[in-house]
């Protein structure tokens, strides 16, 4: 259909330069990227080939309305919309020249609206020329259908003129017929575009979705995935901006540019989906899906009762009433001061010293007596995990703290992550998933989390990388994994997952990775940890300055251009936000 047009256009004008003009601009259009500027060129494009002096370009949205593009009279556009249908009644608009040629698909050619016979309500245009002084005299209004009975606007050109005179003239036919041939050009690559630019709005509106998943995830990390691309637009913007070594190179070439560097951002926690929430949440040395030391505060219980029955056989036996009262409190002291030691380990809040991990092995050793089975009421997961080890005769003696083999949480079969050296991933995978031993869980020296934890929080990052290598390869987004999968990497080599250093480290991944430690530092909503300050969160920044794991230029940078400020006023509670020495930090 486009083909035909195309030819009868050329045939009607019968010029070789006419028909380069026309292959010229279609070439032009089809290739364009930028929207506005594909819009500037069909417009300016079919006001030049028509040698016309204005022109407005109309384009149809999914309201059935039709909206001010572009015009060539000026640069205010009309904030109005003209709708295709009567408000009231439903009916079709028709006696509107633009509204018509839109309903309909057919090109419409006025010698003079002021003494137009075929109907149409001008009064639009004749208000525009009163109040701007312009004459509207000639006016062709051609459709933009890619597709036999599709609009999806309505050029219009305005004042044909006479290419050795200059005088006002007609459109003629030939010329109607050739920005006919133009006009379906041009829809096509309009709708190409609106095609790409709405499959590109998909992927962005899912990545944010998958991002803010994430964040709901668990109610602790909620917002990081949604603050960390906002820090990072704010960085690289600087960055991009600052004439000054060494950022003088780095450019953010276009939008494409752009683009990746946020829907890396947006996806760098992605493999957080696959992370336990347990673990992410684990704001307790015994937390697992619940905080165990409720478990361990019913034993001591026991035990405290335990103690009172041994009080009064004692008496029943005749013993001194004193003796066993001394002997009772003692006992009871030992099973307070016992008690509360480990509910303050479980915290996590301190380092846990080796004379005190030494202390909670002889707290264990402490016995209580089971008389139940501990095989009934289980789930079929829950007794496989028991089915090597033998269950002891009733009554069985249980430790107070104990570290048993149904503790241990081994790797699914065939499952274990022994990482295909493919990636090239450098860390260290614990002997079993998951250790639930509560001395082992007690002992850790800081924070909740075993080496076993914090494998599977680290192993998010690989997860992302992984999952970010099944995409396909979309131009444009060459580098997302690279910028995704580095934001827990060091420009020493110390960090995971691949151990990179300084010379495999590019700058949009730094700038993620520097983000990605000032957003957590920061963070409100961790049950694990307490706010930092910004002045805190500042000199343990300025620490992994000198220790090499940030990037020492774009810390400076941060420090310099006040992000780090005006980040903390728009995500930080109040009472974080303290004075800073910048100066304190500037080499």
């Amino acid at each position: 259909m486009e083909e035909s047009k195309l030819q009868e256009a050329v045939d009607s004008l019968g010029t070789q330069s006419k028909l380069e003009k026309l292959v010229e601009l279609s070439i032009a259009i089809s290739k364009e990227k930028n929207h506005n500027v594909l819009l500037e060129k069909i417009l300016f494009g079919g006001q030049k080939l028509a040698n016309a002096d204005a022109a407005t370009l109309y384009i149809r949205t999914d309201d059935d309305q039709l909206r001010f593009a572009i015009r060539s009279m000026d640069d205010v556009l009309p904030s109005f919309t003209i709708p295709l249908f009567d408000p009231d009644t439903g009916e079709p608009r028709h006696r509107n020249i633009s509204t018509h040629v839109a309903l309909t698909g057919k090109t419409v050619r006025i010698s003079d609206i002021y003494n137009d016979e075929h109907g149409f309500d001008v009064s639009g245009t004749r208000m525009f020329d009163r109040s701007t002084g312009y004459r509207t005299v000639s006016m062709l209004t051609v459709p933009l259908s890619p597709r036999e009975g599709e609009i999806i606007g309505v050029l219009q050109l305005i004042n044909a003129k006479h290419p050795e005179t200059g005088d006002i003239v007609d459109f003629t036919e030939e010329m109607a017929s050739f920005c006919s041939a133009l006009s379906s050009q041009a829809a096509i690559a309009l709708e190409n575009h609106n095609l790409i630019m709405a499959h590109r709005e998909l992927v962005d509106s899912v990545v944010q979705v998958i991002a803010s998943a994430i964040d709901a995830k668990s109610s602790h990390t909620g917002g990081h995935c949604e603050r960390v691309p906002k820090l990072v637009e704010q960085i690289a913007r600087e960055a991009h901006e600052s004439s000054k070594a060494p950022f003088k190179d780095f450019n953010m070439a276009d939008d494409e540019a752009w683009r990746e560097l946020l829907l890396s951002a947006w996806l760098h926690d992605c493999g957080k989906v696959t992370t336990p929430e347990h673990i992410v949440d684990k704001a307790t040395k015994l937390e697992t899906k619940y905080n165990r030391i409720h478990e361990i505060r019913m034993r001591f219980e026991v035990l405290h009762r335990d103690a009172e029955i041994e009080y009064l056989k004692g008496l029943q036996k005749g013993s001194s009433k004193l003796e066993q009262y001394d002997k009772l409190q003692e006992r009871l002291m030992w099973l307070d001061e016992a008690y509360a030691f480990i509910c303050d380990c479980n915290i996590g809040g301190e380092f846990l010293s080796p004379d005190k991990v030494e202390r909670l092995k002889v707290i264990a050793k402490e016995s209580w007596a089971r008389n139940y089975s501990d095989r009934l009421g289980l789930s079929h997961m829950e007794l496989e995990q028991l089915d090597d080890i033998p269950s002891p005769d009733l009554p069985a003696k249980e430790q107070l703290l104990a570290d048993k083999l149904e503790h241990i949480i081994k790797w699914p079969k065939g499952e274990r992550l022994d990482i295909d050296q493919k990636h090239k991933f450098n860390i260290k995978i614990p002997d079993c998933m998951s250790n639930l031993g509560e001395l082992h869980n007690l002992s850790v020296s800081r924070g909740t989390l075993t080496e076993e934890d914090r494998f599977l929080i680290n192993e998010h990052v690989i997860q992302t990388i992984l999952m970010l290598e099944q995409l396909p390869k979309i131009k444009g987004l060459a580098n997302l994994i690279e910028y995704a999968g580095g934001h827990h990497e060091t420009l020493t080599g110390s960090g995971y997952p691949r151990g990179l250093d300084a010379t495999k480290m590019s700058m949009p991944a730094r700038i993620i990775a520097m983000s990605d430690i000032f957003e957590a530092l920061t963070a409100s909503d961790r049950p694990y940890k307490k706010a930092k300050t910004l002045s805190e969160a500042v000199k343990i920044m300025g620490f992994m300055k000198d220790d090499g794991h940030i990037d020492p230029d774009l810390f400076q940078l941060f420090l310099k251009s006040g992000i780090y400020l005006k980040y903390a006023n728009t995500y930080l509670q109040p009472h974080q936000i303290d004075a800073v020495d910048v100066g304190e930090y500037l080499e």
